[in-house]
């Protein structure tokens, strides 16, 4: 199957390879904070790590373009964050009175110096 579109001067086209890469929609949360990216000339969303379409080598597109969905999505990124800025503070926490506990163990461990 190719789609041909005219962008400016020259026609890109869709080879079909972006299908092997097509996302299913995901529940409960949006395509884009998923992770999923979409192709303008495929009309596809993928799954792709890379900037350009496997398939037509035009630009994805990482954002949804309603400024009504960017909003939940810049909350939800948001959300995000300081849910990760909470773990990693109670991950240092933890492992600094795990290290505390070594220390003092060590320290009632060693005998006391000998008197001459």
């Amino acid at each position: 199957m190719l789609i041909y579109t005219t962008v400016g001067n020259h026609t890109v086209t869709c080879k079909g390879i972006c299908i092997r890469y097509k996302a299913q929609k995901p529940v409960g949360t949006g395509r884009y904070a998923s992770g999923q990216r979409r192709c303008q000339i495929c009309e596809i969303f993928i799954k792709w790590e890379g900037l350009w379409c496997p398939c037509c080598g035009y630009r994805l597109r990482t954002k949804p373009r309603n400024l009504k969905y960017k909003a939940k999505l810049r909350a939800r990124v948001e959300a995000d964050s300081k849910e990760t800025k909470k773990e990693t503070k109670k991950e240092t926490k933890k492992e600094t009175k795990k290290e505390t506990k070594k220390e003092t163990k060590k320290a009632a461990k060693k005998p006391a110096a000998k008197k001459a």
